[in-house]
C-alpha cells in the first residue's frame, strides 16, 4: 500500500499535468482567435463581351427644302434607314446640286445630289466648277428620276407669248444659279440662240413677281413627268399660270442639238388649267451618289433595298414611278445619259452585272 508521501507526489504530478493542459489549451485558443481565417477562394465570374455594332454616318446632301430633290431624298433615306440599321442617314439641304457636290468634295458630306451633266462639269472643272479643285470626287451610284424643264407665264400674258423665242431679251426667273434645273433650261435656250435677263426671285415670291410683271416667265419642272416641285404647286394655287411650250420648229432645233424633248399630260400634274393639252419639256437625269470610300457591299445593299421597296417610293412621290417600273434599267439609262464616261461605283457595277446589264465600255471606279 503506497505511503502517504507517495500519494502526495502522485497528486502533485497530476495537478501539474492538468495545469499544463489548461495552459496549452488557453494558448491555442488565444492563437487561433487572434489569427484571421484564410480567405475563401474567389471565383472570377465569366464576362461575356457584347460588341456594339458600329453605326456609320451618311450625311446626304440635296437641294433646298421644298424642292424635288429634297422631297425625293427624304423618301429614299426613310427606306434605307429601315433596311440598313448599321447606317445613320441624314438629309442635308443645300443651295443646290453644285453646293451638295462641293460639300461632298470637301469632306463635309458623305453623299451628294448630282445630275448627269453636272458630273461632267465637276470632272472637267468646267461650267459651274471652273477652276475648282475637289479633294475627292463622287462616282455614279444611284439614278433616281428625271427632271423635265420648261417655262410658264402669267395667264394674262397668254396672247403676248406663243413660243420660247418670244421671251428673247425678257426678264425670266430661270431658277437659282446653283440649281441644275436652271442649267438645263439655260442650255436649252442657248441651243435655240435665245438670250434673256436672269432675275433672281425667292421661290415663295414667284407668283407675286409674275402678277406684278417683275418677271415675264418662270422656270417650271416636273419629276419623271408626274410631279412638280412643292414651290411650283404653291405658285400655281397663288396665281393663274399658263405653260409656254416651245414651237414645233424650236422642238426640232432642240433635238438637233442633242437634247431630248418629252411630252407630259398636264392632267394629274397641275391642279388648275395651264392652257395646253400637252406640255413639251427637256429632261435630264438626277441621282444620289457617293464615293469609293463607301464599301462596294454597302452600295450594293442600298440598291437592293431600294429596288425591293420601290413601290413604296412611288406612294411617297409619283416621280419614282419610272424607277419602280424598271429599277435596274433606269440605272442603265442614267449612265447612258451621263456624258464623259464618269466612273461607276463598284457596288452599282456588281448590281448591274448580277442583272446581266453591265457594259464593257463602262469604267468601274478604283
Amino acid at each position: 500500500m503506497p505511503s502517504r508521501m507517495a500519494i502526495t507526489k502522485i497528486q502533485a504530478a497530476i495537478a501539474i499535468i492538468i495545469i499544463l493542459v489548461v495552459v496549452i489549451a488557453g494558448a491555442a485558443y488565444y492563437y487561433y482567435a487572434a489569427t484571421p481565417p484564410a480567405p475563401a477562394a474567389i471565383t472570377t465570374p465569366t464576362v461575356t463581351t457584347v460588341k456594339t455594332p458600329v453605326v456609320k454616318t451618311m450625311r446626304w446632301g440635296t437641294s433646298a427644302t421644298g424642292t424635288s430633290g429634297h422631297r425625293a431624298l427624304v423618301g429614299i433615306t426613310k427606306v434605307l434607314g429601315e433596311e440598313m440599321p448599321d447606317y445613320s442617314f441624314s438629309v442635308f439641304p443645300t443651295a443646290g446640286a453644285v453646293a451638295s457636290m462641293k460639300g461632298y468634295a470637301e469632306g463635309e458630306l458623305e453623299g451628294c445630289y448630282v445630275a448627269d451633266m453636272t458630273f461632267q462639269e465637276m470632272y472637267t472643272s468646267t461650267g459651274r466648277f471652273e477652276g475648282y479643285k475637289p479633294k475627292r470626287l463622287p462616282v455614279q451610284t444611284f439614278w433616281a428620276f428625271t427632271l423635265e424643264t420648261t417655262l410658264a407665264i402669267h395667264a394674262s400674258k397668254a396672247e403676248a407669248y406663243k413660243k420660247w423665242g418670244d421671251l428673247a431679251g425678257r426678264k425670266i426667273f430661270d431658277g437659282p444659279a446653283a440649281w441644275d434645273v436652271r442649267a438645263n433650261l439655260v442650255r436649252s435656250l442657248k441651243a435655240l440662240g435665245i438670250e434673256f435677263q436672269h432675275i433672281e426671285v425667292d421661290t415663295k415670291m414667284v407668283a407675286t413677281a409674275l402678277e406684278k410683271g417683275d418677271i415675264e416667265a418662270t422656270i417650271v419642272y416636273t419629276t419623271s413627268r408626274k410631279s412638280p416641285a412643292p414651290w411650283i404647286k404653291e405658285m400655281e394655287l397663288a396665281t393663274k399660270i399658263r405653260i409656254l411650250n416651245p414651237s414645233t420648229e424650236e422642238i426640232e432645233k432642240l433635238k438637233a442639238a442633242g437634247l431630248q424633248v418629252v411630252e407630259i399630260d398636264p392632267k394629274g400634274v397641275y391642279a388648275t388649267d395651264v392652257g395646253v393639252k400637252t406640255i413639251y419639256a427637256v429632261p435630264f437625269y438626277y441621282g444620289f451618289h457617293v464615293g469609293t470610300e463607301v464599301p462596294e457591299e454597302d452600295v450594293y445593299r442600298m440598291l437592293k433595298a431600294l429596288e425591293k421597296r420601290a413601290k413604296e417610293l412611288v406612294a411617297y412621290d409619283p416621280g419614282f414611278e419610272d424607277l419602280a417600273k424598271d429599277f435596274a434599267g433606269y440605272q442603265v439609262k442614267g449612265i447612258m445619259n451621263t456624258p464623259g464616261n464618269i466612273p461607276i461605283h463598284p457596288g452599282l457595277a456588281k448590281y448591274l452585272k448580277e442583272k446581266g446589264l453591265w457594259r464593257s465600255e463602262w469604267r468601274i471606279a478604283a
